[in-house]
């Protein structure tokens, strides 16, 4: 098993940066973390304009460096 991190401060720290995310069904999505929304007993904190992967749906997230960035997704 990896290393084990609160997800909280992972997140917040890799805002602005480049990330891979593959979602449980195999897809994967490169982009840069531009926002994080947390939810607690469904209230929302913060604000988001528009969402696009639920957290439900997320294996992992991981940074990438910009010359890993070989095939286009």
């Amino acid at each position: 098993m990896g290393l084990l991190l609160n997800p909280k401060p992972f997140l917040n720290g890799m805002m602005g940066k480049l990330v891979m995310v593959k979602l449980k069904w195999g897809m994967e999505y490169k982009g840069y973390l531009v926002s994080v929304n947390e939810c607690i007993d469904g209230a929302l904190f913060g604000q988001l304009d528009e969402v696009l992967i639920r957290c439900n749906n997320v294996l992992y997230i991981r940074g990438i460096e910009e010359e890993d960035d070989d095939d286009d997704r």
